[in-house]
C-alpha cells in the first residue's frame, strides 16, 4: 500500500483507497430525446451504473443517483422539422417514453429531469455567465455556411451534398453515411440547404469558445498521473487527446432551439449541447434537492462518478472537468468507467437503420423478463472492448445458466423442504468434510463480488454470482436429499439447510444485478429486506422459519420466441438494403453502330459443373441453337451448378474465345448485380427457342 501511494502522490486517491468519502453523486449519460433507448445504451451507462448504486445502497451508504433526458441539439430540431412538429413536441414524447421504460426496467434513478426545465435553463445559463464575468471564454469569429432563403446559420446537419470520398449524394455535413468518412461541410461537393434546397453561402459569425489548451497542463497531471486506476479504454483516450494538444472549443452555436447565449450581442445564439447537457446533472440535483444539492457537488467528501458511452469519454475526462475547474467552487470526477459499444448480430446498432432492440419493445415482446436482458447484457457487457449480442446467446444464457443453474436449484431446494419438511427450515446438525468444503466456498463470496464491483468490474461481479449457485446446484446433484431420505431424514435436514442458506446469499449476492429476480426470491424465502454486510452468513434462515412455496424463478425461452426476433431484424436488413440502394452512373455514350456489333444471344443450359481448383467458375455447356458451346462464368457462389441446368439465358456470343483455368470459353453469360453484390440471372420472361437474338 504504502509503495503505491509513493508512486502516486495523490490525496484524492488516497481517500478512495481509505473509504474517506461520505457519499457518492452517480450520474449516467443523458440519453437524447429524439428517439427510444436500445440495448446498446443499456449496455454501455444504464445497467452498469444501476448495479452500482443498488451495490451502495444494499452497503448502507449515501449515494444519488442521476439521471435526465438531453433535449436540445440539432437532431431533435431535424426530427421535429420531419414529422412536422415542434422541437417540444418531440423531446416531451421522447422523454416520456424514455423514462417510462427506464423505470420498467428497475433503472432506480432518484431522479430523472429534463434540460428544457426552468431550472436547468436558469443554471446553464448562470453557468455560462459566471465563466464570462472571470473571462473563461474567448471570443472569435469564423465563416459558416448561411442559407438567405431561411436567414438562418446552417447546422452540420442541415447541409447535403455529394461526399467527396465515395461521391454518394446526400452525404451530411458531418458524415457520410454510405462510406461512414467524417467531414466538414465545406468538404461537400454542391452543397445545399436541407431547409429551403437552395445553395448556402459563407458568411461570418462570432461565438464563444472554451480555450481547453488553456486547461491542458493541469488536465494532463490529473487524468494521466492521478487516475492510472482508470479503465485502460478512458485512459488511453484521454491520453491520446492530450498528446495531440487541445484546443478551444465552440460553447454557442447559430441556432434558434436550445438556451439562449446570456449576454449582449448573442442574438439568435443558443449554448452548444455539449456546454449544457452535462449542467443537466447539477440542475437535476437542484430540481430534487433544490436546499440541499450543493452537498452532491461541492462538497469535498463527495465522491463523482460518471457512467457514460464511448462516444462520451472527452466530454466527460476533459471538457466537463474544465467547465467545473474554470466555475472553480464544484468537485471534480473521481472515475469514469465507460463502456464501449455493443453491435447487434454482428453489426453496428444503427437507430437510423432501425438496427436496434429497443427497450420499451422488448419490455412488451418479453413481458416480465427484465432480468433475464439485464443478466445477458451484463455477461456481455462490453467494458473494455466492443462485444456483440445476439438472439441466440440470449435464449442460452436464459436456459442453460438462469433457469439450468439458479433456478434449478432454487426450485429443487424449496419443493425438497416443503416435502420433507412441511416448509420449514430444518436443523443443521452433523456436518461432513463436504459440507464444510461448501460453506467455507460460499464464506468469500462476499469479498470476491465487492472487489470485483468496487473496480467497476461488473461482469465478473456477476459472474461470481452465478458461480455461487453453480455450487448449489452441485451440492444438490452430489449429496442427492431425495435419495437419502429413504434412510437418512437427519441428514436430509442439513443438507437442505445448507441449501437455503446459501439460496438466501443469492438473493443478496443478485440483488444489484438481478433486482426483480431477488425480490420475488426474498418473497418465496419469507424473508425481510437485509444488507451487503449479510451476504456470507450461514444463520439468514433461523430454524423452523417458514418458507413460501416455490415458484419458477425463470422461464425457458423457446426456439419461436427467438425465430420472431430474427425474422424481424432480417426484414429491417433487407428494407435498409432496398433503401440504400443506388444504381451505379450511367456509362459514357456510344454510337450506335457498336452496340449493333455485339451479339446478344438466348441459349439453354445443357450442362454445368464447377471448374476444378477454382472456387468461382463454373463450367457452362450451352445450345446456342447452331452448336453446343463452353461458357465460364463466376458465379459459384450465388448458385449451384444443378440449380442452373435446363435455364435459357443471356450470353453474348462473338467475343473470342478466352482460357480461364484450362477451359476455353466462348462468350459471356450476362447477369445483373444487386445493391449488395449479388449477382442474378437473366431470363427470358417466357421459353424461346435457343440461338433467339436479343434486339
Amino acid at each position: 500500500m504504502l509503495s503505491l501511494y509513493e508512486n502516486v502522490k495523490s490525496d484524492n486517491l488516497r481517500d478512495r483507497m481509505e473509504n474517506k468519502f461520505k457519499r457518492t453523486t452517480v450520474t449516467s449519460a443523458l440519453p437524447y430525446a429524439n428517439g427510444p433507448v436500445h440495448i446498446g445504451h443499456m449496455a454501455g451507462v444504464y445497467i452498469p451504473a444501476d448495479i452500482y448504486v443498488r451495490y451502495l445502497r444494499l452497503k448502507k451508504e449515501e449515494v444519488l443517483f442521476i439521471g435526465g433526458s438531453d433535449e436540445h441539439g440539432v437532431p431533435i430540431t431535424i426530427r421535429a422539422k420531419k414529422e412536422g412538429l415542434t422541437p417540444q413536441d418531440i423531446v416531451d414524447r421522447y422523454h416520456n417514453l424514455i423514462k417510462d421504460s427506464f423505470q420498467e426496467f428497475g433503472i432506480s434513478f432518484d431522479v430523472y429531469g429534463r434540460t428544457t426545465s426552468d431550472t436547468h435553463h436558469q443554471m446553464a445559463s448562470d453557468f455560462f455567465k459566471t465563466l464570462y464575468d472571470k473571462g473563461e471564454f474567448v471570443e472569435q469569429t469564423s465563416e459558416q455556411y448561411y442559407d438567405e432563403k431561411a436567414e438562418t446559420f446552417l447546422a452540420d446537419r442541415y447541409i447535403t451534398g455529394e461526399c467527396p470520398h465515395c461521391h454518394a449524394e446526400g452525404a451530411y455535413g458531418d458524415q457520410c453515411e454510405k462510406c461512414g468518412t467524417s467531414l466538414n461541410p465545406t468538404d461537400l461537393i454542391k452543397p445545399v440547404s436541407t431547409i429551403t434546397g437552395s445553395k448556402p453561402v459563407m458568411r461570418e459569425t462570432k461565438h464563444w469558445y472554451l480555450p481547453l489548451d488553456k486547461h491542458e497542463e493541469w488536465l494532463s497531471k490529473w487524468i494521466l498521473e492521478d487516475h492510472k486506476e482508470w479503465r485502460p479504454n478512458v485512459y488511453g483516450q484521454c491520453k491520446s487527446w492530450l498528446d495531440m494538444g487541445l484546443h478551444p472549443r465552440a460553447v454557442s452555436r447559430d441556432l434558434n432551439w436550445g438556451i439562449p447565449v446570456p449576454v449582449e450581442g448573442a442574438e439568435g445564439k443558443v449554448l452548444y449541447v455539449w456546454f449544457d447537457a452535462p449542467i443537466g446533472y447539477i440542475s437535476n440535483t437542484k430540481e430534487l434537492l433544490p436546499n440541499d444539492w450543493e452537498k452532491w457537488w461541492k462538497d469535498k467528501d463527495t465522491r463523482l462518478i460518471h457512467f457514460i458511452g464511448k462516444d462520451n469519454i472527452v466530454f466527460h475526462c476533459i471538457v466537463f472537468p474544465a467547465m467545473l475547474k474554470a466555475e472553480g467552487s464544484y468537485i471534480l470526477p473521481d472515475n469514469v468507467p465507460s463502456n464501449e459499444f455493443l453491435n447487434l448480430e454482428g453489426d453496428k446498432i444503427s437507430t437510423s437503420k432501425n438496427w436496434a432492440v429497443w427497450l420499451h419493445e422488448y419490455l412488451k415482446d418479453f413481458p416480465g423478463k427484465q432480468d433475464v436482458l439485464r443478466y445477458v447484457l451484463t455477461a456481455n457487457a462490453p467494458e473494455t472492448k466492443d462485444n456483440d449480442f445476439t438472439w441466440k446467446d440470449f435464449q442460452a444464457r436464459n436456459n442453460n445458466e438462469l433457469v439450468a443453474v439458479y433456478g434449478n436449484f432454487v426450485n429443487r431446494a424449496l419443493v425438497l423442504t416443503h416435502k420433507y419438511f412441511e416448509g420449514k427450515v430444518p436443523s443443521r446438525l452433523t456436518l461432513t468434510e463436504y459440507d464444510k468444503e461448501i460453506i467455507e466456498s460460499f464464506r468469500e463470496i462476499k469479498a470476491r463480488v465487492e472487489k470485483l464491483l468496487n473496480n467497476f468490474k461488473f461482469r465478473e461481479a456477476q459472474k461470481e454470482a452465478m458461480n455461487l449457485a453453480r455450487i448449489g446446484n452441485k451440492y444438490l446433484a452430489d449429496t442427492e436429499p431425495w435419495k437419502v431420505a429413504k434412510t437418512d431424514l437427519e441428514r436430509v435436514g442439513t443438507i437442505l439447510n445448507i441449501s437455503l442458506q446459501l439460496v438466501a446469499n443469492l438473493a443478496i449476492a443478485f440483488e444489484p444485478f438481478l433486482p426483480f429476480s431477488s425480490a420475488k426470491l426474498r418473497e418465496m424465502l419469507n424473508m425481510e429486506s437485509f444488507d451487503w454486510n449479510d451476504l456470507g452468513k450461514l444463520d439468514l434462515l433461523t430454524n423452523d422459519h417458514q418458507i413460501n412455496k416455490a415458484q419458477l424463478l425463470f422461464q425457458k425461452i423457446e426456439d419461436d420466441e427467438i425465430q420472431i426476433q430474427l425474422d424481424r431484424l432480417a426484414r429491417i436488413k433487407q428494407e435498409n438494403e432496398e433503401q440504400n440502394y443506388r444504381a451505379q452512373p450511367i456509362k459514357k455514350d456510344i454510337v450506335f453502330d457498336d452496340f449493333t456489333k455485339m451479339d446478344l444471344r438466348v441459349g439453354t443450359v445443357l450442362a454445368c459443373k464447377k471448374v476444378p481448383k477454382a472456387d468461382k467458375l463454373l463450367e457452362f455447356k450451352i445450345d446456342d441453337g447452331l452448336e453446343t458451346r463452353t461458357i465460364v462464368s463466376g458465379v459459384a457462389k450465388f448458385y449451384q451448378p444443378e440449380e442452373l441446368i435446363g435455364k435459357q439465358l443471356c450470353f453474348i456470343a462473338n467475343l473470342p474465345p478466352r482460357k480461364l483455368r484450362g477451359v476455353v470459353s466462348e462468350g459471356m453469360i450476362l447477369f445483373a448485380e444487386n445493391n449488395d453484390g449479388e449477382l442474378v440471372s437473366i431470363i427470358p420472361a417466357k421459353e424461346v427457342k435457343p440461338g433467339s437474338q436479343i434486339n
